[in-house]
């Protein structure tokens, strides 16, 4: 049918949903009237990067107005931002898998309780490129963990469950096609890889701790990108995870910083 699913029972039976972190309710908010001719979703970890794709895409959508004066759908809250413009919302999720997977939880019951249909979501971002050019565009085409397994593993009360990571193959392939039309950015598809660590856990010899050596790490990466990995970052199985439980058409591209 294309609507958003939300795999919780409970939430029949609550009088009201609150979206604590994203400052909106089912009873306090008209969320059909709000968002329910929504089609796009863009999630970022910076506010301030959300702010200016929402502006890009005002202009280029050729919406009134100049986007300069674009209100935070979320200004309630210090959380997370929320932008619009037109059929498409660009929101900031953070850094890393607890803080995308709140704004994920919420985002996707925003969508279910406006009857959103046919929803397409793409998170976009920075990343560690791994030998590849900095600047170039990578199309996620697997999300694996650190041990380039295409898994996302939560702890559940106290099980240990695991998700499949498998994201839009038509969408990746429409993405990739769409490159094609701007020069001025090589893209690749390849697997990013995602850690719950900035440092040790992408392999950085300067943080606070480093428990390894220069010589492991180079070994380590180099397994890495034999595996197919081409980029690293710390949210897109977590992504994968719940856009496929939940029927989002789900997508993850990347720049690799210099």
């Amino acid at each position: 049918s294309g609507l958003v699913h939300v795999k919780n029972p409970h939430l029949d039976s609550m009088e009201e949903d609150v979206l604590y972190h994203l400052d909106l309710g089912t009873r306090t908010h008209n969320l059909p009237a709000m968002f329910g001719d929504i089609k796009f979703v863009c999630v970022g970890g910076s506010p301030n990067r959300m702010r200016a794709f929402a502006q890009f895409m005002h202009k280029e959508l050729g919406l009134a107005g100049d986007g300069e004066d674009l209100a935070d759908i979320c200004a309630g809250t210090d959380r997370y931002v929320m932008y619009r413009a037109g059929p498409v919302l660009s929101i900031s999720h953070g850094m890393g898998i607890p803080s995308i997977s709140i704004v994920l939880h919420e985002l996707i019951k925003l969508l279910h309780h406006a009857k959103c249909r046919d929803v397409t979501i793409i998170r976009i971002g920075t990343s560690g490129g791994l030998g590849i050019e900095a600047g170039s565009v990578v199309i996620t085409d697997t999300a694996v963990d650190s041990s380039f397994k295409p898994r996302f593993e939560q702890v559940v009360l106290d099980d240990v469950v695991v998700r499949s990571t498998e994201l839009d193959k038509d969408l990746m392939e429409e993405l990739l096609a769409c490159s094609k039309e701007i020069p001025d950015f090589p893209t690749l598809v390849g697997h990013t890889m995602c850690t719950y660590d900035f440092y040790e856990g992408q392999g950085r010899l300067d943080g606070a701790l480093c428990s390894f050596s220069s010589e492991k790490k180079l070994e380590y990466l180099k397994r890495a990108y034999d595996a197919g990995v081409r980029n690293i970052e710390m949210e897109s199985t977590a992504f994968a995870a719940l856009c496929g439980l939940c029927g989002l058409k789900g997508e993850s591209s990347h720049t690799p910083a210099l």
